[in-house]
């Protein structure tokens, strides 16, 4: 699980103890500090004994996540507030939509079973026309783009391409495109455009219970808008087909908006941030466990493993064992990139936790 940080020590206090009492226990806690001063380190370490500190390399929010990927040692990464809005009993859910065969299980306030106690009317009205945006953009069925309650398989990271945690800060003391908060548009629309099975996870969003919110209505949500169109020539780009006889080119380089240079592409092996040296990390990752069928949930202090891919007719994609939704089916361009000896699948969409088909 990881956790961006700055200045929540407050909030710490609460959250992770309420994270330690998650069944089944959450394998790793990964703290992200961005250079706190009022002693948010020193409280994690306080309340959770365990917890693993990172240092982000840069400044923003997507900086702060990616150093938290390069450094999680589990198959199954979750992205949690420390502000106390998310609640850590919903992430068995998360991780049980991982294990019945979605590559990324997306909170959403907006879906049955959701909620929020925090958001406004305008925001809320905001986020519906960045839905109906981002899903005309991509042939999704997203109901909530806007919320940072997510989990995936770590094996996706290289689809995402995210810019490297090792980067100098940006020369202009700005930030690098994909390090600041459009990181979670980004995510959203580089699984969408990748092809991966995407389920919507209903999550109830609390009130930050300490300190102000860094959240600017107006400008996030333009930057939001931006960052749809710049993704979206993104994956026109790489939709293109090769000539013929010709070399099939990379995943093209994101044009972000102005003021956003862009980034080199991330390398296959990313270094991972320093971990602060005084705290014990735990033992290198075993060995994946035996896949096991999808109704059994992960035990405590066991990592959740990928389902065992099983052959489909007309798809790379394995069936899940158990019946479930199609999902909203739309054409998707090949990826060549393999996970576990299958093909990405040809089709896909967004289906829902609870079983019901998206429409």
């Amino acid at each position: 699980m990881i956790v961006p940080t700055r200045n929540e020590a407050r909030n710490l206090e609460v959250v992770l103890p309420a994270v330690a009492a998650v069944r089944p226990a959450v394998y790793e806690v990964i703290v992200v500090d961005g250079d706190s001063k009022d002693g948010t380190v020193e409280t994690a370490r306080r309340v959770l004994p365990g917890v693993r500190i990172v240092r982000q390399t840069r400044k923003g929010k997507g900086n702060a996540m990616a150093c938290g990927f390069a450094a999680a040692t589990g198959d199954a990464i979750v992205m949690f507030d420390a502000d106390g809005s998310a609640d850590p009993q919903e992430i068995p859910r998360f991780v049980a939509a991982l294990v019945e065969g979605a590559d990324f299980a997306k909170g959403s306030r907006f879906t049955k079973g959701g909620g929020s106690d925090d958001i406004t009317l305008l925001r809320k009205g905001g986020n519906a026309g960045l839905n109906l945006i981002a899903n005309t953009l991509f042939g999704t069925r997203y109901s909530d783009l806007c919320y940072g309650y997510n989990a995936f398989w770590a094996d996706i990271l290289p689809l995402l391409e995210l810019p490297a945690v090792d980067m100098p800060p940006h020369p202009d003391g700005g930030m690098y495109w994909g390090d600041g908060f459009e990181i979670e548009t980004v995510l959203n629309c580089r699984v969408a455009a990748a092809g991966l099975s995407i389920t919507e996870v209903p999550s109830v969003e609390k009130e930050r219970m300490f300190g102000e919110t860094n959240l600017r209505t107006f400008a996030d949500g333009t930057r939001v808008l931006r960052t749809l169109a710049a993704e979206r020539r993104r994956a026109g780009r790489d939709d293109r087909p090769a000539a013929p006889g010709t070399a099939v080119p990379g995943p093209a380089a994101v044009v972000p908006p102005a003021g956003h240079p862009a980034v080199p592409a991330t390398p296959a092996t990313a270094p991972v941030p320093p971990a602060v040296p005084d705290r014990a990390v735990p033992a290198a990752q075993p060995q994946r466990p035996a896949p096991r069928p999808h109704a059994d949930a992960p035990r405590p202090h066991q990592q959740p493993s990928r389902p065992a891919p099983q052959p489909q007719p007309g798809a790379g994609r394995p069936a899940p064992q158990q019946p479930a939704p199609s999902p909203v089916a739309r054409e998707q361009r090949p990826v060549g990139a393999e996970r576990d000896g299958s093909a990405r699948p040809e089709r896909t969409g967004v289906r829902y936790a609870w079983g019901e088909e998206a429409s």
